[in-house]
């Protein structure tokens, strides 16, 4: 007797999926955040305001090319990722295409949806006729980072230190990695 597949899959997210990306951001970003922002600020993440936002991105994206992708165990949202041209000064604007947010839902981890979603990134960028692809991790997130080299993704040299508050109070070291497509 065989077993039943599972019913999973990755699709361009519409906007009545915006309330699912934004408790999968909720989550994702209270597990893989936590020592990096103050627990206030994690505390203070508001799943109502981000699904806003993300409704209005989904609705009216800024390029035509701004595309997320949501992971699906059956329709219930488990992941979701953000691809678009590369935003870098030293990008080729036809050529660089980026994969801005990545995230699976932390009870999800390791069922196949990253890697599901990783595949889907490389080919939505793919059809937009971007060669290469970047994405930057957090220097710390030895997971992230570890999960995309083991996609094919390689450090390219290019590093980064964000400001997440706005007040040099909160810094975050990141490297890109890239991947041809």
């Amino acid at each position: 007797m065989s077993r039943p597949t599972a019913d999973v899959s990755v699709r361009v997210a519409w906007a009545d999926d915006a309330r699912g990306i934004a408790e999968v951001q909720v989550r994702a970003w209270r597990t893989t955040h936590a020592g990096l922002l103050p627990d206030d600020v994690l505390a203070e993440l508001d799943a109502d305001a981000l699904a806003a936002s993300w409704a209005q991105a989904l609705t009216k994206p800024k390029d035509a090319r701004n595309r997320v992708l949501v992971a699906l165990e059956r329709n219930r949202i488990v992941g979701f990722a953000v691809t678009s041209p590369a935003g870098d000064p030293d990008a080729d604007p036809v050529a660089d295409g980026e994969v801005g947010e990545f995230c699976v839902d932390p009870g999800e981890h390791r069922l196949g949806h990253g890697s599901r979603l990783v595949q889907a990134c490389a080919d939505t960028l793919s059809a937009d006729r971007f060669t290469r692809a970047v994405t930057w991790v957090n220097s710390t997130d030895d997971v992230l980072r570890g999960f995309f080299e083991s996609s094919g993704w390689a450090p390219d040299t290019a590093h980064r230190e964000l400001d997440l508050r706005g007040d040099g109070a909160v810094r975050v070291k990141q490297v890109r990695l890239h991947t041809a497509l």
